[in-house]
Order: structure tokens, then sequence, then C-alpha cells
């Protein structure tokens, strides 16, 4: 389904961006102000000793709150984003986004008002990797991640560790755990959920 855009956005220039492609890195200059069409851009932090976590991910009609936040401020990425899958986005360079900015008002509404929306998703993953546990953030991906329907997490051990801000070695004690319970089936590769009521207990704690 197409975004919903501003008008001022409908003929700003597109780039299409390879699945893999570093949209981003930690540190660079903010030039450009993305909004993806189609596709998803990753955004995650990495830490001094490699450790890495997703924050949030780029999807058709998402701006990108840390493009947002340094747009605003001057400040330089604190984070990487890398195309998780053949992206289209509209490219706006700084001096049109300052310009639409301070004329136009549903351009502004339309800024704010994301930027808003997505920094409380971002403050609400904060604050689970900083209150919950290991076991509760475990679970919650699994579920998110599955339905009855499709019961499979496919995806590494290290890049479950990475969306819930762990490590992957404790990640993969919890998976063991959670199948000595009951809960799961741990095949290579992917993840089998076996008793969904279990994890909701778990995540709820």
């Amino acid at each position: 389904m197409k975004p919903d855009l501003p008008a001022e956005l409908e003929s700003a220039s597109r780039a299409v961006i390879s699945a893999g492609d570093q949209v981003f890195r930690q540190g660079d200059a903010c030039h450009n102000y993305y909004i993806a069409l189609k596709g998803c851009i990753k955004v995650f932090a990495r830490s001094a000793r490699g450790k890495e976590i997703v924050l949030y991910r780029v999807e058709p009609g998402d701006i990108c709150v840390l493009t947002t936040s340094c747009m605003l401020s001057g400040t330089p990425y604190p984070a990487d984003g890398v195309a998780e899958a053949d992206t289209v986005a509209v490219v706006l360079p700084k001096r049109d986004f300052d310009r639409l900015m301070r004329e136009s008002e549903e351009f502004r509404s339309f800024v704010l008002t994301s930027f808003g929306s997505r920094l409380s998703s971002l403050i609400t993953l904060v604050e689970q990797v900083a209150l919950e546990s290991v076991e509760a953030r475990l679970a919650n991906l699994l579920l998110t991640k599955t339905s009855d329907q499709e019961n499979v997490v496919r995806a590494t051990h290290e890049a479950i560790a990475s969306e819930i801000g762990s490590a992957r070695e404790v990640v993969s004690r919890q998976l063991k755990n959670f199948a000595s319970a009951g809960l799961v089936d741990l095949t290579r590769g992917s993840i089998v959920v076996l008793d969904r009521y279990g994890l909701d207990a778990l995540r709820v704690k």
C-alpha cells in the first residue's frame, strides 16, 4: 500500500537501496531525510565490544526517528542503518527539509507526529531492555514473530540476541530452558513454538 505522504514529497527524489547496503553509519553527518516507500531498513546500535541491539525498523510509510533527530539537532548518527530488503525511499536533502519545516504546516505536522510516535516505541524498547528479564523479552519476541498458523521463527541465536539486546550465549541458554520446559522445539536455524500460553505467562511477569 502506498504511504500517505505530504503533497510536497510527491515529487521528491527517490533512492533505490539494495538489500545489505549500508544506508548510514554511526558517526556520519546527516545530509538526507529518508521515508521508506518499499522494503525495510534495520537501525541498530553497536557497543565498543561489538554487541548489537536492533532499535527499530523503517518500513513503508515510516520515518527514521534518528534521522529526524539528527536533522533537527545537527548531530551525527548515533547508530547504523542497513537495508534488510530491496528498498525504495524518499530522499530529501537537509536544505529542503529545513525549508519545508519552516514553510509547510502539513510537512511539519507529518514529521513531528511521526517522530513522536516512533520515539515512544524507542523509549518502550529502552524500558524493556533495562527493566525486563531476558526470559520475558525472549518470550515476547517468539510470540510476536509467530502465530497459531505459523509457529516457526527462522533466525540464528545471534540474530535473536541482537533483537532483544542480549548476548548469544545467554539466548542459547534461555532457549534450552524453554525447550526443557516443553515451550519450544529447537532445530538447526529455527525455533518451533509449542506452547504459546506458557510463553505468554512468562512475558507478563
